[in-house]
């Protein structure tokens, strides 16, 4: 039985390089057999009865939340959730963690009509792998704190080119003094190639900034292979050089990983960002 489920381990994802896929790809997910493990434990298993709960002597769920939930509409425009699994215990089968994370940043670059084409799905996708329903639940980012200022991420554009440069931003004459703020940030790192995600918030006085453009150009960054602190540096630097802003503050508040997280800003002198928050998908 040991054996067997160390075979069934090495042809995983698990502990070996993978690159990020960024285009849907179910066959990414990885099944694991429940009942290896659990005659080891004194539950046997009942092939009449598998993948029902009566077959067991415990009811339950596997939860899972996924942070790093993206895709594309039908327009190209990015957009971002957090969403809620969960996989019943009397499935036959786990799914891998690797090949989950995997499965899910393959959306990245897919453009899906709607929010309920994903979950469907995601439903169909991960049901087939577990072989008994699975829920999905997708909730909104905002659905906890809040980051300052005025979220931009509900404008209306398209965007085909994800190179940062491509976009160029303009500004009007008009002074005035506000803060915006966009879900949409993501790079890549350039040592794993793993995708890093994060929220971003801008705090100026100046020119005022054309709103479309702002949004295009922070997801022109999507496919960018850079540090998180090099980003919101040359986020800052650009913004300066286009907008020319009396005052200015960049901040970005980046999912954990690895149990870690990172909000670097850079702000002209005196500029300060606001008291520590936790974002819901921090």
């Amino acid at each position: 039985m040991a054996d067997k489920q160390s075979a069934e381990l090495a042809s995983s994802p698990l502990g070996q390089v993978s690159d990020y896929p960024e285009h849907y790809d179910p066959g990414l997910l990885f099944g694991i057999e429940r009942a290896d493990n659990r005659v080891l434990i004194g539950i046997a298993a009942h092939e009449e009865n598998e993948g029902k709960e009566s077959a067991l002597p415990f009811e339950g769920e596997d939860e899972w939340h996924a942070f790093e939930l993206s895709w594309l509409n039908a327009r190209g425009k990015p957009l971002v959730a957090v969403a809620r699994f969960g996989v019943p215990a009397h499935s036959p089968r786990l799914i891998e963690s690797k090949s989950w994370k995997l499965y899910l940043n393959s959306f990245n670059q897919t453009r899906l009509d709607d929010t309920q084409q994903l979950v469907e799905m995601l439903e169909r996708d991960l049901s087939d792998v577990a072989g008994a329903p699975v829920t999905v639940r997708v909730l909104d980012v905002d659905d906890d704190a809040l980051m300052p200022g005025e979220c931009i991420d509900g404008l209306d554009i398209a965007i085909d080119d994800y190179t940062p440069g491509a976009v160029t931003l303009s500004v009007s004459e008009e002074i005035v003094e506000e803060t915006l703020h966009s879900h949409l940030l993501k790079s890549n790192c350039p040592v794993t190639g793993q995708p890093d995600w994060g929220s971003v918030m801008i705090r100026y006085r100046g020119p005022r900034l054309d709103r479309e453009d702002l949004l295009r150009y922070l997801v022109s960054y999507r496919q960018q292979q850079d540090f998180h602190e090099h980003c919101v540096e040359r986020i800052f630097v650009e913004l300066m050089a286009h907008a020319q802003p009396e005052r200015l503050l960049v901040m970005a508040r980046y999912l954990r990983r690895g149990g870690l997280d990172i909000s670097p800003w850079r702000g002209t002198s005196g500029e300060r960002p606001p008291e520590a928050l936790r974002l819901a998908r921090q």
